[in-house]
């Protein structure tokens, strides 16, 4: 499929696609690190998880945030929500992403599900990462489209650098992301902002990091003036 024929709905598609089964990932993952110390009643750790990502803290207790964080449909912030929407991106992709691929996000989806009423939720959490990764690994495969799978592939590390930067991830975490953002974004073929790209890699080599900041420019990356914007074809 060429850049051509890839219409700018899909194209969106495609990137949020990346986005949301990387922030699946990664909060999973997080959260699975931290979910001893968040249930220790003499800490306030998902207080502060909720600041870092920019989520209101809706929780009355950590009991209440472990259960709805993970798994509350009705809460946007969800872990749930997030795979729903890239699940909803996968369905409409179907064309692009063949079905195989497809199929692993149904499959974290029935993972979320089961985990949803298990007694050992962490458990199934985990199958819904392995199926996020092998997603990504049929993509990569079974995809014949370079343009469409270096879309998915930038809206991954769009969103792991997003992520990182609020978690306050070690400075060459940052740097090791930034660089794969580099060898991706012109092969997408989306228009990106040179200048924020560049002042990017220039904040990842500075101590102290400014994460904050590293948070509005990533975000921001594709608001883009016309003498600013450069494409990757």
């Amino acid at each position: 499929m060429s850049m051509a024929i890839l219409s700018a709905e899909h194209s969106d598609q495609l990137h949020w696609l990346g986005r949301y089964s990387e922030r699946v990932y990664t909060t999973i993952n997080v959260f699975a690190n931290q979910f001893d110390s968040m249930l220790d009643l003499k800490t306030e750790e998902y207080v502060d998880f909720c600041k870092r990502q920019d989520i209101p803290n809706i929780y009355q207790s950590k009991e209440d945030f472990v259960k709805r964080y993970c798994f509350d449909e009705t809460d946007p912030n969800s872990i749930y929500s997030n795979l729903m929407r890239a699940y909803d991106n996968a369905i409409v992709l179907r064309e692009e992403i063949g079905s195989e691929s497809l199929a692993y996000i149904q499959l974290a989806v029935y993972g979320m599900n089961k985990a949803k009423v298990s007694d050992a939720p962490l458990i199934q959490l985990q199958s819904v990462v392995d199926n996020i990764v092998a997603f990504w690994g049929m993509a990569d495969d079974d995809i014949d489209s370079e343009c469409v799978r270096n879309m998915i592939k930038l809206g991954k590390r769009v969103e792991r650098i997003d992520l990182y930067a609020r978690m306050h991830m070690p400075p060459k975490e940052l740097k090791r992301e930034m660089k794969r953002l580099n060898l991706r974004i012109n092969g997408a073929g989306l228009k990106y902002n040179q200048v924020k790209l560049a002042h990017l890699n220039y904040m990842v080599e500075v101590e102290p990091i400014d994460y904050d900041q590293i948070v509005g420019e990533i975000e921001s990356l594709f608001d883009v003036e016309p003498d600013q914007m450069v494409a990757g074809f």
